[in-house]
């Protein structure tokens, strides 16, 4: 989830670290299983243990994983390239998305139509669709009307359209672009900041403006680390940081969990807002990702083999994302159709699991067949925030 801090095995030249492929492949994994509620699985998730959940620690990977990919690149005469690399690839992300709402608006009609089940078109924000369709779809193709479990790519396209500014200001300036990344996060929280939906009131789920902050932080972190620095470790802060996680881990299970907002404050600071990231949320996740870096011994457990299958998945990650929501969307279906119990649950996100596998599994032997390369890609540029991005020389 985070950088480590860099030791002896990760100096050698040439080695993969698949830390991040790892960390990105059980997040899109913990996804999956949140996406399809009702299922015994869900209890066990990493949401239920904390106050931040799957989609936190994707986008501070996501900033660690832009960092990787362009922190060497974005010089004085690289850097309209990087831009230009860093918009596609948001192109790409915007695409994905338009595509996934439309087959998943597909999936529930069929459903309507051939179970007989209309429901299903009051579900997960399509009604508004069936209501007032040219209007939705305006909205659809404007990232105004999106449909629930269906919000992460917006966001992420988003910051990675606003990424250049992130890496050069950071590149040049790491703490005051850090500052301004915080008054930007606290002034859309304390003030309901946020792009609008449309045709429907609200605003976005996910709120850029209010995400960037943890994205800005995963990505000057890399960047410190890809520039020889290191990540402090301070056995206070481990302390604290270990401290508040069991607690936030005892909160979620107590009667003081699902209050708006403690004393008063604004939700943004003593509220578990997820829109716009409330502070102990945010602290959660950087908790969590401190004890990584500090704690070897865990950091350890997610370096595997390049052909470990569960690298291989954080590898493929846009692919299988995508693949992920839809098999999400069609269970969803199926548990709505028939409720089951645990075997049906098992049945069910084991062969999605189990599909996503053998998807990153094909696409890394597809990628494999034809003529070998007779010097490896040091970074691939236009896999970040979903691509897995292979590092060379320290850290993550």
């Amino acid at each position: 989830m985070t950088t480590p801090v860099p030791n002896d095995r990760d100096k050698r030249v040439g080695e993969r670290d698949t830390r991040i492929d790892v960390l990105r492949a059980l997040a899109l994994l913990t996804i999956f299983i949140d996406h399809v509620p009702g299922t015994v699985f869900e209890n066990w998730t990493y949401k239920n243990f904390g106050f931040s959940d799957a989609a936190e620690a994707f986008v501070l990977i996501s900033g660690i994983s832009v960092a990787l990919a362009y922190g060497t690149k974005f010089k004085p005469g690289g850097r309209l390239l990087a831009t230009l690399k860093m918009w596609r690839r948001a192109g790409v992300l915007y695409i994905s998305h338009i595509v996934i709402t439309m087959a998943v608006i597909a999936l529930f009609c069929a459903a309507a139509l051939f179970v007989h089940r209309p429901e299903m078109l009051t579900m997960i924000n399509i009604e508004p669709l069936m209501r007032n369709t040219p209007q939705a779809l305006l909205g659809i193709v404007m990232l105004g009307h999106q449909l629930g479990y269906n919000n992460i790519l917006p966001v992420y396209a988003a910051l990675l359209l606003a990424a250049p500014a992130f890496v050069l200001f950071v590149s040049y300036r790491p703490v005051p672009a850090l500052i301004v990344s915080g008054l930007l996060w606290l002034a859309a929280g304390v003030w309901q900041i946020a792009p609008p939906n449309y045709p429907e009131p609200g605003l976005w789920f996910l709120n850029p403006l209010s995400w960037q902050f943890l994205f800005n932080i995963g990505l000057a972190a890399m960047l410190h680390v890809k520039r020889g620095g290191r990540i402090p470790v301070n056995p206070w802060l481990l302390g604290a940081a270990g401290i508040y996680v069991i607690g936030a881990a005892i909160w979620v299970h107590s009667p003081l969990w699902g209050q708006i907002t403690w004393f008063n404050l604004p939700v943004v600071i003593g509220g578990f807002d997820k829109t716009f990231l409330s502070l102990p949320r945010l602290l959660h996740i950087l908790s969590v990702a401190y004890l990584i870096v500090g704690l070897p011994a865990v950091s350890n457990i997610f370096r595997v083999r390049p052909d470990n299958p569960l690298a291989i998945l954080g590898k493929r990650s846009l692919p299988v994302f995508i693949a992920g929501t839809l098999l999400a969307m069609a269970a969803q279906v199926l548990k709505l159709i028939n409720p089951g119990g645990l075997a049906y649950d098992t049945v069910l996100i084991a062969a999605g699991i189990a599909m996503q596998l053998a998807l990153a599994l094909y696409l890394e032997w597809l990628a494999g067949l034809g003529p070998s390369r007779a010097k490896p890609v040091r970074e691939e540029p236009g896999r970040a925030p979903f691509g897995a991005q292979p590092v060379r020389v320290g850290g993550y």
